[in-house]
């Protein structure tokens, strides 16, 4: 009797083993820089597909960058998600990314748009153009960003405020390209040629534009979007600038796992979902960006702006340029 009477209290003792929940699925924690109605539709579906349960916190790059700084080890967030590559360069520079190395990142995103140290990786493409009144302006008439310095287009310039990383990003890029000299005499040239004061953003710049108080403006594509499907009426067009050389600047938003992760795997897996077919879509048409996945087409309407050839320069010159870009700036008057 007692080997029968051992085999059931051991089959007792793996009952409660047996009828046991299963063990809750990864939590990742991520501080985004990104609006919430932006990012919320990838979160629901990376959870529904996986059953990770994503946390997240938004807020403007600097404080989250800040945020990141004060807490330290004890920081709750995973991956970081924000905006411009010079936010992303700063992240890494500061110390609060982790370099991950991943073949699927590798494969899906190109090299000009993640970090050469693989400290974070650019999800979507923001292309910073020309945008032109149509009626007071023809394609013809223009040719590359530097263009817009000459005599030609005195009193006729918008431009958004050089405070703004966009166009520190935009300047900076330039000097590697150019150098700084030859910077410097452009950002002079669009300064001299302003017609009103800079713009605090990109959609007012463009509505001076379509006003006619100006006619030529350099915007981030996806402004230029929103504005177009709420008003198509506007007499604006975009211009891909520099195709004969260099190419259109191009900025991203992108992500990298936090140093300090408490779910680093559960993070990097979800950073290359992300890169992903499914969730390149999500990431970019619900902001009017290109997908950073080349393999993975835009959405139809940023499609009917026109394909373009991009300039190839890591996007990490942004960040490591930003401090003498400003200066620039700051020395040609540049508000």
């Amino acid at each position: 009797m007692k080997p029968l009477r051992y085999a059931l209290l051991s089959l007792l003792a793996l009952l409660p083993l047996a009828f046991a929940p299963v063990q809750a699925a990864d939590e990742i924690v991520v501080y985004s820089a990104r609006n919430e109605q932006l990012i919320k539709p990838l979160f629901d579906a990376y959870t529904k597909e996986t059953g990770v349960n994503i946390q997240f916190v938004t807020g403007q790059e600097g404080p989250l960058l800040a945020r990141l700084k004060a807490e330290g080890k004890n920081t709750p967030a995973d991956l970081l998600i924000t905006v411009d590559a010079g936010n992303l360069w700063q992240a890494a520079q500061e110390g609060v990314l982790a370099k991950v190395e991943s073949k699927t990142l590798h494969d899906n995103i190109p090299a000009h748009l993640r970090d050469p140290d693989g400290y974070w990786y650019g999800l979507s493409v923001r292309a910073r153009t020309i945008v032109y009144n149509t009626q007071k302006v023809k394609p013809a008439d223009l040719a590359s960003y530097e263009g817009l310095g000459a005599a030609q287009w005195k009193g006729r310039l918008c431009l958004r405020s050089s405070k703004k990383v966009y166009n520190q990003s935009l300047v900076a890029m330039m000097i590697a390209r150019l150098g700084e000299q030859k910077t410097e005499e452009i950002v002079r040239g669009w300064v001299t040629n302003l017609a009103t004061e800079p713009h605090s953003d990109d959609t007012k710049e463009m509505e001076a534009i379509a006003a006619g108080q100006c006619d030529v403006g350099i915007v981030n594509t996806y402004y230029y979007g929103r504005l177009m499907k709420s008003k198509p009426e506007l007499p604006l067009a975009l211009y891909w600038p520099n195709q004969n050389d260099r190419g259109v600047h191009v900025n991203i938003s992108g992500a990298g796992v936090t140093k300090h992760a408490r779910h680093a795997q559960a993070a990097l897996k979800f950073l290359e979902w992300l890169s992903g077919d499914k969730a390149q879509h999500l990431f970019a048409d619900s902001n009017l960006e290109f997908p950073a996945n080349p393999q993975v087409q835009p959405d139809p309407l940023v499609a009917s702006w026109g394909a373009f050839k991009q300039d190839t320069i890591n996007v990490a010159e942004a960040g490591k340029l930003q401090a003498r870009a400003v200066m620039l700036m700051d020395r040609a008057g540049y508000k």
